[in-house]
């Protein structure tokens, strides 16, 4: 099962990427002011995907992309494929797995795993 996870870009804007199952970044969201705004449309779009709309191009490098619609107006932008095949798989990815996808938030600078401090002092009690 894919998953959207929520990050933020330089500016401190956020930003959300939709990946696969095996991990690779389907989609990148545009950027927003507030985390949970990003929130707010994952849900909207996995209560809405099927209203979604798919507009496929060809760069010009050779490389296929497309750019996610919703409600008529731009929500995300694909990554860029090698073949149409595969452009048409990524899409085929989101619309199996997005709507019972989880949302992972990693914007935040606080550890995931545990505290940073206590790994070092049981490191040194190790030794």
């Amino acid at each position: 099962m894919g998953a959207f996870v929520i990050s933020r870009r330089f500016n401190d804007e956020y930003k959300f990427v939709f990946t696969s199952r095996k991990g690779k970044v389907i989609f990148t969201s545009l950027s927003y002011e507030l985390r949970f705004e990003c929130e707010e449309d994952i849900e909207r779009f996995k209560k809405t995907m099927d209203l979604a709309k798919f507009l496929k191009f060809k760069g010009s490098g050779g490389k296929y992309f497309f750019k996610l619609m919703l409600d008529g107006v731009h929500f995300a932008t694909s990554r860029k494929y090698s073949t149409e095949l595969l452009l048409q798989k990524g899409i085929k990815e989101i619309t199996t797995y997005a709507c019972k996808a989880e949302i992972l938030d990693f914007s935040s600078n606080e550890p995931i795993f545990g505290d940073d401090e206590n790994s070092d002092a049981d490191d040194e009690a190790a030794e």
